[in-house]
């Protein structure tokens, strides 16, 4: 019998997201990581084209998608040697149900981390195992996720640390998969893919990405994989037969939006600004902001209860998540996004000077 899935966490959020609404001046949401920038054009130009879309697509993707990934994974990530690559339907689905499809028993995630890793193990009937960012103390599991930057906290992994980790996959002949979704969007960190430290070795290791942030794609639901030839297939031949399929103008839209990096440069100068504009206003306000050198949030305490925090910024219109979404370590932080806009931003900022 699977482990009963926890409770949805943003639904405990709901409360407290009725204080901020009642703000004289409405509600500043920066509790979800969900983009409000438009969709370049080009993209949606691509996808428009392709509407006229009446056979199924292909599971493994079009020749040009699966060309473009290649390139990308080649010349962004630093990807060499032998790999494959997959669209999948977001990276989110991905993260919920690869321990299923990879039949694992035992899954290592971050401690502080995104809770659908720990959903996707209990989908899977597997263990789920917290974990140290020193992997030179991991127990033994078949499949452990590496989050670099990460969400919530924006941290980046040095060389060492993500050495070590390979370190512990070969050792322990396990699956390391590193969710880098966030790789784009450096700020005061350099941040590099598992890909480049594999000395052309991919065996058991899988790379996710993900154009929801990079290119304001999240409605189009459009991500993708890439590492050891062997397990993409094993992923592919899976998707085959649940018919887990990227719909092509998704498709087309993912072609162009990797083979341009301007509009990502702009995405990333638009989310850096508002954190350097939001950050001292926090600081003022009491908070201590930790890591968020990289990614889209601010991870900031004012050492007190992450819900004691949470409502006192509704109180003032803004809305935040608790850390205690992300695990116990985070108990006493709160995660804000910069997916908002410009003028929100500001208005926070004002409120929290008030």
């Amino acid at each position: 019998m699977r482990t009963r899935l926890p409770d949805f966490p943003w639904d405990a959020l709901a409360p407290f997201g009725e204080i901020a609404r009642a703000h004289s001046g409405g509600i500043i949401d920066l509790s979800q990581g969900t983009p409000i920038d438009p969709t370049p054009d080009f993209i949606q130009k691509a996808f428009q084209e392709a509407s006229n879309s009446p056979s199924y697509p292909l599971t493994a993707g079009t020749p040009e998608l699966r060309t473009a990934i290649k390139k990308w994974a080649t010349d962004r990530l630093g990807a060499t040697g032998d790999f494959d690559v997959l669209p999948v339907i977001g990276s989110k689905e991905l993260v919920a149900w690869l321990p299923t499809i990879l039949e694992s028993k035992k899954v290592l995630i971050p401690k502080i981390a995104y809770p659908t890793y720990h959903v996707g193990a209990l989908i899977a009937g597997a263990q789920s195992i917290p974990v140290e960012i020193d992997a030179t103390h991991w127990p033994t599991a078949d499949l452990a996720w590496l989050n670099s930057p990460s969400n919530p906290t924006g941290r980046v992994h040095s060389l060492t640390e993500a050495q070590q980790v390979i370190a512990w996959a070969r050792r322990a002949d396990a699956i390391l998969v590193s969710d880098e979704c966030y790789l784009e969007f450096d700020h005061s960190a350099t941040s590099f893919s598992i890909l480049s430290q594999t000395s052309a070795d991919n065996r058991n290791i899988l790379a996710v990405h993900s154009l929801s942030k990079r290119s304001s794609m999240a409605g189009y639901r459009a991500a993708f994989i890439v590492g050891d030839s062997a397990l993409v297939a094993q992923v592919r031949e899976f998707r085959k037969h649940a018919g887990m399929m990227v719909s092509l103008p998704v498709q087309k839209a993912m072609t162009v939006a990797l083979g341009d990096d301007v509009h990502v440069a702009a995405q990333r100068a638009r989310y850096n600004t508002r954190r350097d504009v939001l950050r001292p206003a926090l600081e003022g306000a009491g908070f201590r902001v930790e890591f968020s050198n990289s990614g889209l949030y601010l991870w900031c305490t004012r050492d007190e209860d992450a819900w004691t925090s949470v409502e006192w910024l509704a109180q003032r219109g803004i809305l935040a998540t608790p850390g205690s979404f992300y695990g116990q370590d985070g108990a006493r932080f709160i995660r804000l996004a910069m997916t908002a806009t410009d003028a929100h931003i500001s208005e926070a900022v004002e409120r929290l000077k008030a």
